[in-house]
C-alpha cells in the first residue's frame, strides 16, 4: 500500500508541475492562435495555427510591419490578427489608394514599402487620422477583404496580446516570422 501511495504522489506531483508550467507559459510567454478569415492572405490563411509571443512587448514597443494579435476594440472577447502600419504620434492619410505616413522624422510624409502584399493590392479609403500616444493603426495584408483600422479606428496598446512568431500548422507552411525593416 505504501508503494502505491508513493507512486500516486509522484504522478500527482508531475501533473501539478505540468499544469502550473503550462498555465505560466500560456499566460505570460506564448499563446496559440487560430487564424480565421482571409484578411491576412497570402501570408496567413484561414486555419493557420500560430504561436503568439506575449513577452516581447514587455521589453520594447511594437514596430511597424509586425503582425500582431489583439482584442478587437469594440468587443474585447474577439481577437484579430493584423499588421502594424501606423505608430503612436503619427498621422496617416489614405487617399486615392495611397497610404502616406507623417511623423517627426519625416514631417513631409513617406510611403512604406509593403513587399508583403501583392503589387496589385491597393489601400482603399479616404481617411486621415492622428494617432495618440498609445494607439496603433493596423491593416490586413489582403486589403480588399480586411476589416481593420479603416473601419473601426486605431488599436490601443493595452489591447495588443502579442506578436505572431511561428506558424505551426499546416506543417507544410511551418515558418518563423520577423518584422520587415523600413
Amino acid at each position: 500500500m505504501k508503494q502505491f501511495l508513493l507512486s500516486a504522489w509522484e504522478v500527482l506531483e508531475i501533473v501539478v508541475i505540468a499544469t502550473v508550467t503550462v498555465f505560466l507559459v500560456r499566460t505570460f510567454l506564448i499563446q496559440p492562435f487560430l487564424v480565421s478569415g482571409a484578411s491576412m492572405e497570402p501570408n496567413f490563411s484561414d486555419g493557420n495555427y500560430l504561436l503568439i509571443d506575449e513577452i516581447t512587448y514587455r521589453f520594447r514597443e511594437p514596430a511597424r510591419g509586425e503582425v500582431i494579435v489583439f482584442r478587437y476594440p469594440n468587443d474585447p472577447s474577439t481577437y484579430y490578427i493584423k499588421r502594424i502600419i501606423g505608430l503612436p504620434g503619427e498621422k496617416l492619410s489614405i487617399k486615392n489608394n495611397q497610404l502616406t505616413i507623417f511623423n517627426n522624422q519625416k514631417p513631409e510624409g513617406f510611403n512604406i514599402n509593403e513587399d508583403y502584399i501583392r503589387s496589385d493590392i491597393k489601400t482603399a479609403g479616404n481617411i486621415e487620422v492622428l494617432l495618440k500616444d498609445n494607439e496603433y493603426y493596423v491593416l490586413g495584408d489582403n486589403r480588399y477583404y480586411s476589416y481593420d483600422s479603416r473601419n473601426w479606428g486605431p488599436v490601443p496598446k493595452d489591447d495588443i496580446i502579442g506578436l505572431a512568431r511561428l506558424r505551426l500548422l499546416p506543417l507544410t507552411y511551418l515558418k518563423a516570422f520577423a518584422a520587415p525593416r523600413y
